[in-house]
């Protein structure tokens, strides 16, 4: 379908660009890399009448590493993640998670700003920002402030986000030695959407396991923490006993939704599974 008429804005900065929301209200949104707002446009399940549009914004485009953080631009696209060196070396959590999101194409032009602002439930990165306790700095028309993750996703396609606020920049404490992350998704389909997906970032001190942090993609209206997993592994040794019995409790806490991919006691099964490989694997060498 051809989306509504709507007038088109492209702003260089990121107080332009705020300026334009203020001045716009409720009829603007904002356009990044456009892979979550312009489908919903063609259904005209979004009908905005004025696009701010922020991919020009150069710099709200970068990965670096400051003050033991790893900050990332809100314009940083799925592929820089995928194939960053820093993120490969520090935070592969995120590499592989980008990896699996789309096609090629999709992952040249879709942004982790964007991904995160439009907080699909069963998007990717939000579950692994989630695992990542990562924190979100918002820029509005008040000046700035700082979110974490925890209160960032609110419910479906629901962020924290003000209408004339932008998701400047994402920043995440570097993980200590010895931490070790992935993300294992499950889905009908190559390049489909999750069923359930399980981003997992543990930290091995010794044979046990200091730090456990599980985000639980599908298993909600929003992603999760997989809380009783994290309480039972922690300070246990990374046996495998020990992962089984922690993986059962994935689903506690939970609520899966019932859709044509599945019921919900099939992704509380998913989560269960998901959990107990990306545990393995991240702990597979200690």
């Amino acid at each position: 379908m051809i989306p509504a008429a709507f007038d088109y804005v492209v702003p260089r900065t990121v107080p332009e660009a705020i300026a334009e929301l203020v001045k716009h209200g409720q009829e603007a949104k904002v356009l990044a890399g456009g892979h979550s707002l312009i489908p919903l446009m063609k259904l005209r399940l979004a009908t905005p009448s004025f696009l701010v549009d922020i991919g020009r914004i150069n710099s709200l485009n970068y990965i670096r590493e400051e003050d033991g953080q790893i900050a990332i631009g809100a314009l940083t696209t799925h592929h820089d993640i995928e194939f960053s060196d820093l993120l490969r070396k520090k935070l592969p959590l995120l590499s592989i998670a980008a990896a699996q999101i789309g096609d090629p194409q999709v992952r040249n032009r879709g942004t982790i700003g964007g991904a995160a602002s439009h907080a699909d439930p069963f998007g990717d990165f939000p579950a692994c920002l989630l695992a990542l306790d990562a924190e979100f700095n918002l820029a509005g028309a008040r000046g700035e402030r700082r979110i974490p993750a925890r209160d960032f996703f609110v419910d479906t396609f629901t962020s924290a986000l003000e209408p004339n606020e932008i998701l400047r920049e994402i920043r995440i404490a570097t993980p200590p030695e010895g931490s070790l992350g992935t993300y294992l998704k499950f889905s009908r389909r190559s390049q489909d959407w999750a069923i359930v997906a399980v981003a997992a970032q543990v930290t091995v001190s010794g044979h046990d396991v200091a730090r456990v942090a599980i985000g639980l993609t599908g298993m909600s209206s929003r992603p999760l923490r997989a809380a009783a997993v994290e309480q039972a592994l922690r300070g246990k040794a990374a046996h495998d006993d020990d992962i089984r019995k922690a993986s059962e409790r994935a689903a506690d806490g939970t609520d899966p939704p019932q859709d044509l991919n599945g019921s919900p006691d099939y992704r509380r099964h998913l989560a269960q599974v998901l959990t107990r490989r990306a545990l393995e694997e991240v702990t597979a060498h200690h």
